[in-house]
């Protein structure tokens, strides 16, 4: 049974520990969230772990379906594909506009996450992974003055984490996608901001097709695997 909930709002708190177990994999892709089985889990009532399933619905984690209730998200190319174009659209807008204002401090902070990626990689800690990746591509747009897409894209970052942790489960997936990160940068800090509006688009697009493949595959073996008899 999970601790009492401190000072924060109850439901904040739940939508970050749910959120947090979706993306590791604790909950699997359509298995059910019974609301009376989280509210004994962390102790409150269903009003807070209702209003935690809305959020997560909202950030495309659950799906919220008549006479079944919360459902966590299936993985689909059409729910993928929504995400990158969005992510192509959005991200390189906001970088045109705050790459132009970066300063050293925020070139240094940037780059100190360099560091911080090479130890999950070793580590193979994909959960961390995932984390520092969000933060890297927020710190590159904090400049930008539109602060409506960085609520959609913050929100795409988080539902992005869980697609790319099928993608990043490879070594060389988080070599290449750590290469990228670093040649963004000195893009940015060239000055050659086109260019890494460019290259932004470059980058998430390779993500989208790797995405594409891994799926692909895995419907392959599912529909060639062996079946027994009960």
């Amino acid at each position: 049974m999970s601790p009492r909930l401190g000072h924060r709002t109850l439901s904040a708190a739940i939508v970050e520990q749910l959120r947090r177990d979706i993306l590791a994999g604790t909950y699997a892709a359509g298995e059910q969230l019974r609301q009376d089985a989280l509210a004994a889990s962390f102790q409150v009532s269903r009003i807070p772990v209702r209003e935690a399933l809305f959020q997560l619905e909202a950030e495309g984690l659950v799906l919220i379906a008549p006479h079944k209730g919360a459902i966590v998200s299936a993985f689909s190319l059409e729910e993928i594909d929504d995400v990158f174009d969005l992510r192509a659209l959005l991200e390189p807008r906001m970088l045109a506009q705050s790459a132009p204002l970066l300063t050293p401090h925020d070139f240094a902070e940037v780059s100190a996450l360099e560091a911080e990626f090479k130890e999950a990689i070793a580590a193979g800690d994909v959960a961390r992974w995932g984390q520092l990746n969000a933060r890297y591509h927020l710190a590159l747009y904090r400049h930008a003055r539109q602060p409506r897409t960085l609520a959609i894209v913050t929100a795409l970052l988080q539902t992005s984490d869980r697609f790319t942790r099928l993608q990043m489960n490879r070594a060389p997936a988080l070599s290449r996608a750590e290469s990228e990160h670093r040649k963004l940068l000195r893009l940015c800090q060239e000055g050659k901001a086109a260019q890494a509006c460019d290259y932004l688009v470059a980058h998430i697009e390779k993500v989208r097709r790797d995405l594409h493949a891994l799926l692909k595959r895995s419907a392959i073996t599912q529909r060639n695997a062996p079946t027994h008899a009960a």
